[in-house]
């Protein structure tokens, strides 16, 4: 079997053929109890987590409390936890599972990103999405229709902006003249991004352009069948695999 590409020490630890590794998604608490989390304990907890050999850390972009969706959440800013949380732990990958790009400037989110991965030696991961909350659209005054475009736009300013200089137009972000530079940059050559369900994107699209799929559960037969569809999408001019995760939630008593 062929490689994953190597990115980063987060995307290389987490990612290796024929191996599965385990994350686990913060805040560590039961929202049967409560929909917005008491986040105490959480960094004893997450320090925990590293020292159980879980591979990574995961948290969502919830810029809205949204009562109707379930939950909200971490609380904290994604960044701004990612940033603390890198200060406090020292292997264990720091992932964002995803990052709604249609609600945040996409230069902002490679700033940040970028910042993070820098400071913790690589250890970031960027899941992206295009969001589905529609809720949380008109407070921002974005239209939820367009958000397949502006995730598209996004991901790829994203991208750009690990060149020297970069050159990109957009229709909604607009454009990189290659007079102005965007710092820092990260650890490797580009930032891992990984994509969440479809994000309104073809498959093709996806597999071309992400360094992985995320999925939700499904049962095993189906689950299968989007494996064997994603592995025989991946170009092979490429030269190398990009992985395929599953969310999963745990239900149970504190």
């Amino acid at each position: 079997m062929q490689a994953f590409e190597s990115i980063n020490r987060a995307y290389n630890n987490v990612f290796k053929p024929k191996q599965l590794s385990i994350g686990i998604v913060v805040p560590i608490e039961n929202y049967a109890q409560s929909s917005v989390p008491a986040m105490k304990h959480h960094l004893k907890r997450v320090q925990l987590a590293e020292q159980l050999d879980f591979k990574a850390l995961w948290m969502r972009d919830v810029p809205f409390h949204v009562p109707s969706f379930g939950d909200a959440g971490q609380t904290f800013d994604p960044f701004t936890y990612l940033g603390y949380l890198a200060g406090q732990t020292s292997e264990i990958a720091l992932g964002v599972a995803s990052i709604a790009l249609p609600l945040h400037h996409p230069i902002h989110v490679a700033k940040s990103a970028a910042t993070i991965d820098l400071l913790s030696n690589g250890r970031l991961l960027l899941g992206v999405a295009s969001g589905d909350r529609a809720e949380e659209y008109p407070g921002m005054g974005i239209d939820y229709e367009k958000r397949g475009e502006l995730f598209r736009e996004a991901f790829n300013y994203i991208r750009a902006a690990q060149d020297d200089f970069p050159v990109l137009e957009t229709s909604n972000y607009g454009d990189l003249n290659g007079h102005a530079d965007i710092l820092p940059k990260s650890v490797g050559a580009k930032i891992p991004m990984l994509l969440t369900g479809h994000s309104r994107q073809s498959l093709n699209w996806i597999a071309e352009h992400a360094d992985g799929w995320m999925y939700y559960p499904r049962n095993l037969y189906m689950q299968e069948h989007n494996i064997k569809e994603w592995r025989d999408l991946i170009p092979e001019i490429q030269g190398f695999y990009k992985p395929f995760m599953q969310i999963c939630r745990f239900r149970g008593k504190r």
